[in-house]
Parts: C-alpha cells; structure tokens; sequence
C-alpha cells in the first residue's frame, strides 16, 4: 500500500505545475525549454491568455509577473529566448492572494541553481546495462535524467533496449 497522498489542487488543473507539485519543503531545479503565449482554461471553462515556461521533463508552469522577473534578473536580460536552456529553480511560497494570508504557490529562487557535471551515459557505457536492467524491473526514465546525462538519441535507444 502506497503512503503516497494527492493533493487536491492536482485534480483542479492537472496539465501545470502548481505549489501542489512540489514535495513538503523541497525545491525542485527545472530547465527552461521554451516561454510561450497561450490559452489556458482555468476553472468554470474561463479562458485566459497567459505565459507558459515548458521545462525538461516536467508538466509545464504558467508564469507570473513576479517569477518572469526573477528570471530576468538571474539571467540579466528580459528576452524569453534567451532563457532557453537555462535553469531555475521553484520553490513554494506563501503570500498574501485573494484576499488571503498563506495562500501557496510557486516562486523562483533568487540565484542560478548550481551546475552539476553529470555523467554522460552512452551504449558503451559501463553502466549502460545497469541503466537498462533497471527500466526492464519497472524504473523510469526521468529518474535516470537526473543522474545522467543522455542525448535525445542515447534515451530514445535505452527505452528501446528495456522493452
């Protein structure tokens, strides 16, 4: 039986990442794949345009003035294209929303999230293998991500290889 709990915000709007997603008091470090303009249907079927961050192997994020801010000012330039491929990393934060005290959400840490060497992982990788066997016994790919490095051909091949 698993202790894992469902927060009930997921059930409202699924398709983004929310204060909801991040586990009790962890920050999560994302990449930044692309910054777009798009609608989003929010809660009654009330359209919106918003921005949207879609991240590295994560449920994209609507992005609010304060977070794109923060996002210039780690970077040091407001152009969306040149955040591309860069990283920040969430947090959750309480504020004052609505008409409420501690309301949760998401907010940007005010630094660049430190870079790590990851190992590159390749067929002729010694744990190439291991990396195998482990998605065969029912492991995801994502968790093989955050400790390795693969091309987009290298992951293709590995899901391949554990079918």
């Amino acid at each position: 039986m698993s202790n894992s709990k469902t927060h009930w915000k997921k059930l409202e709007n699924p398709d983004y990442l929310g204060a909801y997603s991040l586990e009790d008091g962890k920050d999560l470090t994302v990449t930044i794949e692309k910054v777009v303009r798009e609608n989003v249907t929010g809660q009654g079927g009330k359209k919106e345009e918003c921005t949207i961050i879609y991240l590295k192997n994560h449920k994209p994020m609507i992005l609010n003035r304060t977070n794109m801010k923060m996002i210039q000012k780690i970077y040091d330039t407001p152009y969306i294209e040149d955040w591309v491929g860069k990283s920040i990393t969430l947090y959750v934060a309480k504020i004052r929303a609505f008409g409420e005290d501690n309301v949760e959400c998401l907010r940007i840490r005010n630094k660049k999230p430190v870079e790590t060497k990851k190992t590159v992982l390749a067929p002729n990788s010694s744990k190439w293998q291991d990396a195998v066997k482990y998605l065969m016994n029912g492991g995801n790919i994502e968790t093989i991500e955050k400790s390795y490095q693969l091309t987009t051909q290298n992951r293709e091949l590995l899901i391949s290889e554990s079918l």
